[in-house]
């Protein structure tokens, strides 16, 4: 099956325009949604399980103008999560700084930390990259734990994090309020200590995030939060 012909042939020119302007016109779309996406590509990525991983395959998609490619490799690798380790790193890397924006790196997110729970070496990348003067890779390091509930590495999450307070950047404080939120669900005390903690260094927006789904008794912590 030729998959980059068959999402060709299913172009949408009057929804390509509505993704764009979404995406803030900042890529080229055919205009498959995401349902039209998924029913097209079924069959194509049930065929490619059993093959070993074709990173060829990724770099072509991502190389491709139009998003959807983008989004048809984070499916595509998302099924190839078992066989995955930590030498794909590297790829991955390469694919968050190449046309880099939060639809394709919070895909990325999840798959590097499905890779990082099974190989426990790969938290010092992620504190590396929570450092990193790119802005994707320190979204990936401090969102790869979101959904490990008790799983949740929370000496590395506490150091992932203090390495980010005190930013401007939204996508960092959004991810920082979404990784806190995420983890009250399974922890709120330790969310609400975090809080009570750092709550004067990190951003508004993070720390309303990150009260989300607190208890109405932990409200009203002692926050001295800036306006960042």
């Amino acid at each position: 099956m030729d998959i980059f012909k068959a999402f060709r042939d299913a172009c949408n020119p009057e929804k390509a325009v509505s993704m764009r302007a979404y995406m803030r016109d900042q890529f080229l779309f055919l205009g498959i949604q995401k349902p039209e996406r998924a029913k097209l590509s079924r069959e194509f990525l049930k065929s490619k399980r059993r093959e070993k991983l074709d990173w060829q395959f990724v770099f072509k998609c991502w190389d491709e103008p139009e998003r959807e490619f983008q989004y048809l490799a984070i499916d595509y690798l998302t099924t190839k999560l078992s066989s995955m380790s930590p030498d794909d790193i590297p790829n991955i890397r390469r694919l968050a700084v190449t046309k880099p924006w939060w639809d394709t790196v919070d895909g990325l997110d999840m798959i590097v930390g499905d890779i990082a729970l099974r190989f426990p070496e790969v938290s010092e990348i992620m504190l590396t990259w929570s450092i990193d003067e790119n802005i994707w890779l320190r979204r990936i390091a401090i969102d790869h734990q979101l959904t490990r509930k008790r799983k949740t590495d929370v000496a590395l999450l506490e150091k992932i994090l203090v390495n980010n307070l005190g930013l401007t950047e939204f996508f960092i404080n959004k991810a920082i309020g979404w990784s806190l939120r995420d983890y009250s669900k399974t922890n709120p005390n330790w969310v609400k200590d975090f809080l009570e903690e750092y709550g004067d260094r990190m951003a508004t927006l993070s720390v309303r995030e990150a009260r989300k789904y607190l208890p109405d008794d932990f409200a009203e912590p002692a926050l001295k939060s800036k306006k960042l």
